[in-house]
């Protein structure tokens, strides 16, 4: 349950970031917002207009028959005159009425016209004080009041007879008024909700429009990362989806352009490196016949002569190794280097890189035997040369190698306990050429060792990473599948393979 919602994750988080999605909630939020205000305006308008209506016939109604028939009333009308007055005012079809007056034995009176309806005690204290105040005209005034009653509305209503004349107030039910309303209310949320819903689909149909052409050049733009260049796009019309898809043609055709110029001319120097190494070798040959012999000759030759012969024996090995150097890069760049692999134990394959150079006694080797693993043993041979003698060269003592398996991996650390890689130096350790100290161009390698190594690691389906110790020390890693797999090229046998008994 947990693994659903955790994959679940990534889609939802697309939708709630998809522009798609954006453009659908502005526009039903701005329908939304549109249609509320329209509608509540058009509540309250109507509203407004109802309630009015129904209060100002109700109240000039009451207000005529107060003055026809409780005006009518003697001075000082008995209980039975003002109950008399009061059903004939009010009634279940109108509204409900209350008379009050003194009667002649200064009795108050309050005639009802229904009292389980109506009665004075219903009559806000505040509308009250209203009707039985005089006005600066002398006259009272006919006021009123919505309230609620019950859950119910109502409208009441009062006035009193100039003089002494009786008190009258009137309750109106609104109910009719309300039902009315709550029925425009709904007609309007469901207009809204129209509203609503016709906005989602114009937006879903406006961002399938806007949108297809982005899709369009979202995918263009990912197939030119994928290394198609000759991708188009269709161009329709003249706005500015339009010219942003004229833009993307011109920016691919640019590009592939580009491209084109630039493998062309990296095509010709991996030419001519390859051309030149292999025009080189024959001279080479030649030379490196003579200082063989002039390094037989050394020690009888004049003690002035000396060195200097075996400064060229130096510098034509070198030259020579060199050479196989940029051959073995120009097989790696063209794709014709391949792997003559064999079942082989590892730690042994260490050994006999150490002891074929001399570092027996300067590497600590912690390699159990029984490690197998097939593999090139040429190539791992390279790689062991070019870590190892990497560390003894640049590092500090105690250089150790460690090897132990990690499920289908062979995993080979080369160690050592000098000063360690310098962060900036890092992400360039296997960069062809690339030298830590710019200021020794003219060392005894030629850049080319790490780089050799990392090829040869890739070929086997493996990779080399560097970095630093805790305790100090720079820390090269080789991992190499027990197997490599039938895509890099194993049992197949390259003739023209570098030499493996010296460092790179």
């Amino acid at each position: 349950m947990n693994g659903g919602r955790v994959r679940g994750l990534p889609g939802l988080f697309r939708w709630t970031t998809s522009l798609r999605l954006r453009l659908v909630a502005v526009f039903a939020l701005v329908a939304l917002t549109a249609a509320v205000a329209v509608s509540g305006i058009a509540y309250w308008l109507n509203r407004d207009a109802v309630l009015t209506r129904a209060q100002n016939s109700t109240l000039n109604d009451f207000r005529d028959s107060l003055q026809r028939d409780a005006a009518s009333l003697p001075a000082e009308p008995t209980c039975l005159s003002l109950n008399t007055a009061a059903d004939r005012i009010g009634g279940p079809d109108t509204y409900q009425v209350v008379l009050i007056d003194t009667t002649p034995d200064n009795q108050p009176c309050a005639a009802a016209s229904d009292r389980d309806v109506f009665t004075v005690d219903d009559v806000p204290r505040s509308l009250q004080r209203a009707v039985n105040t005089v006005h600066k005209d002398g006259d009272y005034h006919l006021h009123w009041e919505r309230i609620s009653l019950q859950g119910h509305p109502y409208l009441v209503a009062g006035a009193r007879i100039k003089g002494d004349g009786p008190t009258g107030y009137m309750l109106k039910s609104l109910d009719a008024e309300r039902k009315d309303l709550n029925s425009l209310a709904w007609s309007l949320g469901i207009a809204t909700l129209l509203a609503l819903i016709g906005a989602a689909l114009l937006a879903q149909a406006a961002g399938s429009a806007v949108l297809r052409p982005v899709r369009r050049l979202g995918e263009a733009a990912q197939r030119l990362g994928e290394g198609h260049l000759d991708t188009r796009l269709k161009v329709s019309g003249t706005d500015e989806l339009a010219e942003m898809s004229r833009t993307f043609n011109n920016a691919a055709e640019a590009l592939e352009s580009r491209v084109e110029e630039l493998s062309a001319r990296e095509s010709a120097s991996r030419r001519f490196v390859a051309d030149m190494s292999h025009e080189l070798r024959t001279p080479l040959t030649a030379i490196t016949a003579v200082t063989d012999v002039l390094e037989d000759e050394a020690e009888a030759l004049d003690p002035m002569i000396a060195p200097a012969v075996r400064l060229v024996v130096s510098e034509t090995r070198r030259l020579n190794e060199l050479v196989e150097t940029l051959m073995e890069v120009t097989r790696f760049d063209a794709g014709t280097a391949k792997l003559r692999v064999d079942e082989v134990d590892v730690a042994d394959m260490i050994y006999a890189c150490m002891d074929a150079r001399a570092w027996v006694d300067s590497v600590e080797l912690d390699a159990p035997r029984g490690v197998l693993a097939t593999l090139d043993p040429r190539r791992l041979d390279v790689i062991m040369a070019n870590l190892i003698g990497n560390a003894l060269k640049h590092g500090g003592s105690p250089v150790r190698v460690a090897l132990r398996r990690e499920g289908s991996q062979i995993v080979i650390a080369v160690s050592d306990h000098g000063p360690g890689i310098p962060e900036d130096v890092l992400p360039h350790v296997f960069d062809r050429f690339f030298k830590a100290d710019a200021s020794r161009a003219r060392s005894e390698g030629s850049g080319l060792g790490l780089s050799i190594a990392l090829e040869n690691a890739h070929i086997h389906g493996g990779d080399i990473t560097a970095g630093n110790s805790p305790e100090g020390g720079a820390v090269f890693t080789l991992r190499l599948p027990v197997r490599p797999s039938e895509g890099d090229g194993a049992d197949e046998y390259d003739a023209a393979g570098g030499p493996a008994g010296e460092a790179i």
